[in-house]
């Protein structure tokens, strides 16, 4: 267990440059990460949790509306220093990342979806990383109806094995939470100036190669939709 890494080491990057289509009935002036809840930026939650995990590094993957992100969150927020990748076109998730590869101060790094909370313990989620020879890993989260974000499946030993698409009717399953801990290595793997997916392209094709899935139950909201915009301030009130 000694060579897992202080947390205060350890870079966070959040991808924060998508359009947020589906979200923009609900909030149309903003970038997402920035859509108030509860009187506060919704980042925010994200970077609390950061904090009280001891990361003190944050990469901000940024793309539409960048400046108005960087004039609303500075360099810095509480003990974060906060730092910006920008792609001037859209990348993807995937392609975004790979912009920000030089940038990326640890290996490995911790990647966040910028539009989706998990209430899990990530120190914990790092160390597990740290107990085998793992490349990539993926937080998994249970949800009674997996219609909307197609389901993955492991193995007993915790290997991903394979992702099942969205269908249509309310099934039970483990989803892709929108944390995850990667190797420098594997980023570098990504094309470079491309748009380029993590969720569809990426991980699908490390399938075999030290991909694994963390299964946690803790509660889980995308603010992807104005629906589910409309239950975060419910959400997150109820955790703090």
């Amino acid at each position: 267990m000694s060579n897992i890494p202080d947390m205060s080491n350890i870079t966070a990057v959040v991808l924060a440059g998508g359009l947020g289509t589906r979200l923009q009935t609900a909030v149309y002036d903003r970038p997402k990460i920035l859509a108030e809840i509860s009187g506060r930026p919704y980042i925010t939650y994200l970077f609390d949790q950061l904090i009280e995990t001891g990361i003190l590094d944050v990469l901000l993957c940024t793309g539409y509306m960048a400046e108005q992100v960087f004039e609303a969150l500075g360099d810095s927020y509480r003990s974060l220093t906060i730092r910006y990748s920008r792609e001037n076109s859209p990348l993807g998730t995937g392609g975004a990342l790979r912009n920000a590869l030089p940038l990326i101060s640890s290996d490995p790094v911790i990647v966040m979806n910028g539009d989706s909370f998990i209430n899990t313990d990530l120190g914990g989620y790092v160390k597990w990383f740290f107990q085998k020879d793992r490349n990539v890993s993926i937080l998994l989260t249970y949800v009674a109806n997996s219609s909307r974000y197609g389901t993955v499946i492991l193995s007993d030993d915790g290997h991903l094995i394979r992702f099942d698409e969205k269908c249509a009717g309310i099934n039970p399953g483990w989803i892709n939470a929108g944390v995850y801990i990667l190797k420098k290595k594997q980023i570098s793997k990504i094309p470079e100036k491309t748009y380029y997916s993590l969720e569809k392209e990426f991980f699908p094709q490390l399938i075999g190669d030290k991909i694994y899935g963390f299964p946690c139950k803790g509660s889980f909201i995308d603010i992807g939709t104005s629906k589910s915009y409309k239950q975060a301030e419910s959400f997150f009130t109820e955790l703090l």
